[in-house]
């Protein structure tokens, strides 16, 4: 029935996974890019080289297998990340903007201030926060020299990253995006599911500039055949956590998932409910079947497996991620260290932009291993804010088993530390890479490969399931120091 090629463009480098009509993976490439930090809390991509690291490991991944047997392509990508480009030439202005940036913090506190932020929250489910396209793509239309003009005279196209590849893909034929891609974009009105006017008008953005919204699973563009040799459809298209959440087979009202990448992204599915959170988490779409829309509640974190990239770049402790679990276990367990990793602002459900990070409890003793626990720990409490909230929020969440996914998975200890701090079981699946399997399976869907969700569920398979181990008084007294490091930590009032 043919394979089907799942690329996943991720915040620091681009993969690409073949997956067979049985979605097993069959062959991968990968290849990591640049990070720009022009300025304290800015942080940017080359266009070149997001296009090229793509290009390249999807080559790889093809060359590994039958590339003639693929017969779909599937796309999941950094959500929230800005490229603005020329609809004639397709040269980008600047530098891409990434999810990660805070440049436009005052931005949107003044939009705050001016009493914006419940009329965007109700639209789009999304709080007033850099984290968000809409912020990013304005400062690029103010900054560049008339660039706002030309956006209005339709010589300018935005995208967030999917619509960027598709653009790029389909040698400029294609200017789309998927729903999940939209409604992190702070334009998009998730009820409606179209682009908001007034929104727009907040912004001060043309929609003429905006690609078509399309659903998750459906007709995006045929390659180029200059890219790959031949003409491929693209089938499938979905943000990175949302991708993850189909590829953990989270079809159903209260199943919950995390990705631990570069930041750790909770998803609840709610259904057809879109639930309105007391706790600041986010109202956003899951994907959207057929035109069917399914919500989730989600919570953002901005750094975990970001935090082990810094103990091995910045503080240099370690030369590669997988030293982190031995380091701590070799942790004095009679220091309390707590590390707030507010490298960029804190996300979910605190939304500080301007706090930065933290340690807490240093000792003259206190060395490498306390601070690799510390650093593994944060990643577990900051979990434990998330689900903590989503509790509250959705009283229909019953007891919580948590499917767990992405490279911070692979580290048993950090499975453990998780467990025991949600007070719950942490399932590993087999096939951890569920971002790109997920983006393997819309376009499948769509294809006539996959089965419907009810079937691709029954797929799903446990690796190991990690179950809490320590006492109540232990697990709430260190969460307790977390709480109380985080307050410290805080500049907002709100």
């Amino acid at each position: 029935m043919g394979s089907i090629l799942a690329i996943d463009q991720g915040t620091t480098s681009s993969r690409a996974i073949v997956f067979d009509s049985d979605l097993k993976p069959k062959s991968s490439g990968q290849e990591e890019f640049t990070q720009i930090f022009p300025a304290s809390g800015w942080v940017e991509h080359n266009p070149s080289e997001i296009y090229s690291s793509t290009i390249n490991s999807a080559k790889s991944a093809m060359v590994k297998t039958d590339s003639e047997k693929v017969a779909a392509i599937g796309i999941t990508n950094q959500r929230e990340t800005v490229l603005v480009w020329d609809k004639s030439t397709g040269e980008t202005l600047g530098n891409a903007i990434v999810w990660q940036d805070r440049r436009t913090s005052s931005f949107c506190e003044s939009l705050r201030k001016d009493g914006h932020e419940p009329l965007v929250c109700d639209k789009t489910g999304l709080l007033l926060d850099p984290y968000f396209s809409a912020s990013k793509l304005s400062w690029i239309l103010d900054k560049a020299d008339g660039a706002r003009q030309r956006a209005y005279n339709g010589e300018l196209l935005f995208g967030t990253v999917d619509s960027f590849l598709i653009w790029k893909l389909t040698g400029g034929k294609s200017h789309v995006t998927d729903a999940t891609n939209a409604s992190r974009t702070m334009l998009f009105n998730i009820a409606t599911n179209d682009w908001d006017d007034d929104l727009l008008s907040i912004f001060d953005i043309p929609r003429c500039m905006l690609p078509k919204v399309r659903d998750c699973s459906a007709e995006f563009g045929d390659t180029d055949p200059a890219v790959f040799g031949r003409s491929i459809p693209i089938r499938g298209v979905a943000g990175d956590q949302q991708a993850a959440t189909v590829g953990q087979a989270c079809f159903f009202p209260g199943m919950l998932k995390s990705t631990y990448g570069t930041g750790c992204f909770a998803l609840l599915n709610t259904g057809k409910d879109k639930v309105t959170s007391g706790n600041r988490l986010l109202t956003t779409i899951a994907y959207r079947l057929d035109g069917a829309t399914t919500y989730a509640l989600e919570g953002s974190i901005f750094i975990a497996g970001a935090v082990v990239q810094w103990l091995r770049d910045g503080l240099k402790i370690i030369d590669s991620a997988s030293e982190t679990q031995a380091l701590a276990e070799l942790a004095d367990l009679g220091q309390k260290l707590y590390l707030v990793p507010a490298f960029t602002g804190l996300g979910a459900p605190y939304w500080d932009a301007e706090c930065r990070g933290a340690l807490f409890g240093l000792t003259r003793s206190s060395g490498p291993a306390e601070l690799a626990r510390a650093a593994l720990e944060s990643v577990a409490f900051q979990s434990r804010d998330l689900i903590e909230a989503m509790k509250t929020d959705w009283p229909e969440m019953e007891a919580v088993v948590l499917r767990v996914d992405g490279g911070m998975t692979a580290s048993d200890w950090t499975m453990q530390a998780l467990a025991d701090q949600l007070d719950s079981p942490v399932d590993r699946p087999v096939i951890t890479e569920t971002t790109a399997l997920g983006a393997a399976y819309l376009a499948g869907l769509k294809s006539g490969i996959c089965p419907p969700p009810e079937e691709f569920s029954k797929s799903w398979a446990l690796e190991r399931r990690f179950e809490p181990c320590i006492s109540k008084s232990v697990r709430d007294g260190g969460y307790a120091g977390w709480k109380d490091a985080v307050k410290r930590t805080l500049v907002s009032k709100s």
